[in-house]
Protein backbone atom coordinates (compact mmCIF):
# COMPACT_ATOMS: atom_id res chain seq x y z
CA UNK A 1 0.00 0.00 0.00
CA UNK A 2 1.34 3.50 -1.08
CA UNK A 3 0.93 6.87 -0.65
CA UNK A 4 2.23 10.00 -2.18
CA UNK A 5 1.77 13.21 -0.47
CA UNK A 6 -1.15 14.23 0.39
CA UNK A 7 -2.39 17.30 -1.11
CA UNK A 8 -6.71 17.59 0.11
CA UNK A 9 -7.44 15.88 -3.34
CA UNK A 10 -10.56 13.53 -2.58
CA UNK A 11 -9.72 9.94 -3.01
CA UNK A 12 -6.28 10.91 -3.10
CA UNK A 13 -3.78 11.11 -0.33
CA UNK A 14 -2.68 8.95 3.00
CA UNK A 15 -5.94 6.82 4.74
CA UNK A 16 -7.25 8.67 7.62
CA UNK A 17 -9.26 10.85 8.31
CA UNK A 18 -10.39 14.61 7.32
CA UNK A 19 -10.32 15.44 10.85
CA UNK A 20 -6.58 14.07 11.23
CA UNK A 21 -5.24 15.88 8.35
CA UNK A 22 -6.42 19.10 9.07
CA UNK A 23 -4.88 18.71 12.64
CA UNK A 24 -1.85 17.34 11.57
CA UNK A 25 -1.62 20.78 9.54
CA UNK A 26 -2.70 22.47 12.71
CA UNK A 27 0.16 21.07 15.00
CA UNK A 28 2.88 20.46 12.38
CA UNK A 29 3.11 16.86 12.71
CA UNK A 30 2.37 16.03 8.95
CA UNK A 31 5.64 14.82 7.89
CA UNK A 32 6.31 12.41 11.11
CA UNK A 33 2.05 11.50 10.11
CA UNK A 34 3.12 10.84 6.34
CA UNK A 35 5.96 8.50 7.31
CA UNK A 36 3.86 6.98 9.91
CA UNK A 37 1.48 6.05 6.55
CA UNK A 38 3.93 5.14 4.20
CA UNK A 39 6.25 2.96 6.81
CA UNK A 40 3.04 1.12 8.63
CA UNK A 41 -0.19 1.02 7.66
CA UNK A 42 -0.96 -1.73 5.12
CA UNK A 43 -4.54 -3.23 3.63
CA UNK A 44 -4.02 -6.92 4.66
CA UNK A 45 -2.00 -8.55 7.01
CA UNK A 46 1.90 -9.31 6.92
CA UNK A 47 3.05 -12.76 7.81
CA UNK A 48 4.02 -10.83 11.12
CA UNK A 49 1.22 -9.38 12.10
CA UNK A 50 -0.32 -12.80 10.94
CA UNK A 51 1.52 -14.84 13.82
CA UNK A 52 0.88 -12.11 16.12
CA UNK A 53 -2.77 -12.04 15.93
CA UNK A 54 -2.58 -16.09 16.05
CA UNK A 55 -0.80 -15.79 19.57
CA UNK A 56 -3.21 -13.56 21.21
CA UNK A 57 -5.62 -14.20 24.01
CA UNK A 58 -7.47 -10.72 24.08
CA UNK A 59 -8.69 -8.32 21.83
CA UNK A 60 -10.86 -5.08 22.19
CA UNK A 61 -13.60 -4.51 20.04
CA UNK A 62 -14.77 -1.04 18.85
CA UNK A 63 -18.29 -0.67 16.93
CA UNK A 64 -20.61 2.18 16.43
CA UNK A 65 -24.31 2.27 15.33
CA UNK A 66 -25.61 4.04 12.34
CA UNK A 67 -25.51 7.62 14.23
CA UNK A 68 -22.10 7.22 15.72
CA UNK A 69 -22.67 6.18 19.14
CA UNK A 70 -20.06 4.01 19.87
CA UNK A 71 -18.86 1.50 22.10
CA UNK A 72 -15.81 -0.74 23.17
CA UNK A 73 -16.09 -4.61 24.57
CA UNK A 74 -13.61 -7.01 25.35
CA UNK A 75 -13.12 -10.32 24.20
CA UNK A 76 -10.35 -12.99 25.51
CA UNK A 77 -10.24 -16.63 24.61
CA UNK A 78 -6.92 -18.83 24.35
CA UNK A 79 -4.05 -18.31 21.85
CA UNK A 80 -5.56 -17.33 18.26
CA UNK A 81 -9.27 -17.59 19.38
CA UNK A 82 -9.51 -14.86 16.70
CA UNK A 83 -8.44 -17.22 13.84
CA UNK A 84 -6.60 -15.41 10.48
CA UNK A 85 -8.59 -16.68 7.39
CA UNK A 86 -6.29 -15.08 5.32
CA UNK A 87 -4.28 -11.84 4.67
CA UNK A 88 -7.11 -9.76 3.62
CA UNK A 89 -9.50 -11.47 6.64
CA UNK A 90 -9.89 -12.56 10.13
CA UNK A 91 -12.88 -13.98 12.00
CA UNK A 92 -13.41 -14.17 16.26
CA UNK A 93 -16.08 -16.08 17.99
CA UNK A 94 -19.42 -14.08 20.24
CA UNK A 95 -20.32 -16.63 22.96
CA UNK A 96 -23.61 -16.47 25.21
CA UNK A 97 -23.52 -13.21 27.42
CA UNK A 98 -26.05 -11.24 29.01
CA UNK A 99 -28.32 -11.09 25.60
CA UNK A 100 -27.84 -7.10 24.95
CA UNK A 101 -25.58 -7.71 21.98
CA UNK A 102 -24.36 -4.57 21.85
CA UNK A 103 -21.78 -5.32 19.77
CA UNK A 104 -23.52 -7.01 16.95
CA UNK A 105 -26.56 -4.91 17.28
CA UNK A 106 -23.87 -1.95 16.12
CA UNK A 107 -22.24 -4.09 13.12
CA UNK A 108 -26.04 -4.69 11.58
CA UNK A 109 -26.28 -0.90 11.33
CA UNK A 110 -22.74 0.13 10.59
CA UNK A 111 -20.11 -2.59 9.64
CA UNK A 112 -17.28 -0.71 10.27
CA UNK A 113 -15.58 -2.51 13.32
CA UNK A 114 -11.81 -1.62 14.69
CA UNK A 115 -9.83 -4.53 16.60
CA UNK A 116 -6.66 -3.33 18.87
CA UNK A 117 -4.56 -6.48 20.13
CA UNK A 118 -2.36 -5.65 22.70
CA UNK A 119 0.82 -8.18 23.90
CA UNK A 120 0.91 -6.88 27.61
CA UNK A 121 3.33 -9.95 28.49
CA UNK A 122 6.46 -10.37 26.20
CA UNK A 123 7.13 -7.99 23.39
CA UNK A 124 4.86 -5.03 24.21
CA UNK A 125 3.24 -4.29 21.49
CA UNK A 126 -0.02 -3.66 19.39
CA UNK A 127 -1.74 -3.78 16.73
CA UNK A 128 -4.93 -2.17 15.20
CA UNK A 129 -6.61 -3.60 12.15
CA UNK A 130 -9.55 -1.82 10.95
CA UNK A 131 -12.13 -3.09 8.57
CA UNK A 132 -15.71 -4.19 7.72
CA UNK A 133 -17.63 -6.52 9.97
CA UNK A 134 -20.08 -9.14 9.18
CA UNK A 135 -22.07 -11.66 11.62
CA UNK A 136 -22.10 -15.53 10.73
CA UNK A 137 -23.78 -18.33 12.21
CA UNK A 138 -21.88 -21.29 13.55
CA UNK A 139 -23.30 -23.24 11.22
CA UNK A 140 -21.83 -21.26 8.06
CA UNK A 141 -18.42 -20.57 9.66
CA UNK A 142 -18.12 -24.64 9.58
CA UNK A 143 -19.07 -24.59 6.35
CA UNK A 144 -17.30 -22.26 4.53
CA UNK A 145 -14.25 -22.29 6.81
CA UNK A 146 -14.01 -25.28 8.91
CA UNK A 147 -14.88 -23.43 11.94
CA UNK A 148 -16.60 -26.46 13.75
CA UNK A 149 -18.18 -27.37 17.14
CA UNK A 150 -15.37 -29.50 18.19
CA UNK A 151 -12.67 -26.60 17.42
CA UNK A 152 -12.59 -26.09 20.94
CA UNK A 153 -12.34 -22.50 20.76
CA UNK A 154 -12.72 -21.67 23.97
CA UNK A 155 -12.55 -25.17 26.53
CA UNK A 156 -16.15 -25.46 27.63
CA UNK A 157 -17.29 -22.72 25.39
CA UNK A 158 -19.07 -23.39 22.52
CA UNK A 159 -19.67 -20.30 19.97
CA UNK A 160 -23.17 -19.05 18.73
CA UNK A 161 -21.88 -16.66 16.19
CA UNK A 162 -18.49 -15.86 14.10
CA UNK A 163 -17.92 -12.02 13.57
CA UNK A 164 -15.96 -11.47 9.97
CA UNK A 165 -13.76 -8.86 9.45
CA UNK A 166 -12.90 -8.04 5.86
CA UNK A 167 -9.09 -6.12 6.82
CA UNK A 168 -9.30 -2.34 5.45
CA UNK A 169 -6.16 -1.61 7.09
CA UNK A 170 -3.44 -2.57 9.88
CA UNK A 171 -0.78 -0.86 11.82
CA UNK A 172 1.56 -1.09 15.27
CA UNK A 173 0.42 0.38 18.17
CA UNK A 174 3.91 1.22 19.60
CA UNK A 175 5.60 0.06 23.06
CA UNK A 176 5.52 3.15 24.44
CA UNK A 177 3.43 3.32 27.83
CA UNK A 178 2.01 -0.06 27.25
CA UNK A 179 2.83 -1.69 30.97
CA UNK A 180 4.36 -5.14 31.45
CA UNK A 181 2.08 -7.27 33.13
CA UNK A 182 2.30 -10.66 34.71
CA UNK A 183 0.22 -13.96 34.50
CA UNK A 184 -1.22 -15.35 37.31
CA UNK A 185 -3.12 -18.26 37.61
CA UNK A 186 -6.92 -17.88 38.38
CA UNK A 187 -7.25 -20.82 40.43
CA UNK A 188 -4.37 -20.16 42.74
CA UNK A 189 -6.17 -16.28 43.03
CA UNK A 190 -8.89 -17.75 43.68
CA UNK A 191 -7.78 -20.48 46.31
CA UNK A 192 -6.43 -17.13 48.41
CA UNK A 193 -9.45 -15.64 48.39
CA UNK A 194 -8.95 -13.34 45.67
CA UNK A 195 -12.68 -13.99 43.76
CA UNK A 196 -13.47 -12.41 40.84
CA UNK A 197 -15.78 -9.16 40.68
CA UNK A 198 -19.48 -9.95 41.73
CA UNK A 199 -22.25 -8.88 39.29
CA UNK A 200 -22.85 -5.63 40.80
CA UNK A 201 -19.23 -4.70 41.65
CA UNK A 202 -20.05 -0.49 40.69
CA UNK A 203 -23.13 -0.26 42.89
CA UNK A 204 -25.86 -0.08 40.00
CA UNK A 205 -28.38 -2.35 41.27
CA UNK A 206 -28.06 -1.10 44.86
CA UNK A 207 -28.19 2.79 43.90
CA UNK A 208 -31.48 1.17 41.74
CA UNK A 209 -32.92 -0.73 44.64
CA UNK A 210 -32.72 -4.11 43.30
CA UNK A 211 -31.22 -7.25 44.37
CA UNK A 212 -27.69 -7.44 43.37
CA UNK A 213 -27.57 -11.43 43.12
CA UNK A 214 -30.30 -11.08 40.35
CA UNK A 215 -28.48 -8.84 38.60
CA UNK A 216 -26.77 -10.05 34.74
CA UNK A 217 -22.95 -9.50 34.38
CA UNK A 218 -22.21 -6.04 32.74
CA UNK A 219 -22.02 -5.10 28.79
CA UNK A 220 -18.88 -6.47 28.78
CA UNK A 221 -19.56 -9.59 29.13
CA UNK A 222 -21.54 -9.82 26.40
Amino acid sequence: MEHGPYDGREGEGPPGSRGEHLLQSLFSTRERALRFYDRQVVDRLTPEMREFVARQEMAFIGTSDAAGNCDTSFRAGPPGFVRVLDPGRLIYPEFRGNGVLASMGNIMENPHVSLLFVDFFDDLVGLHVNGAATITTAYDAARRHGLTDEDQTAPGRKADRWVMVEVEEAYIHCSKHIPLLARQDRRRRDAEGRRPAGDDYFGVAATRGRDPERQEVGRSAE
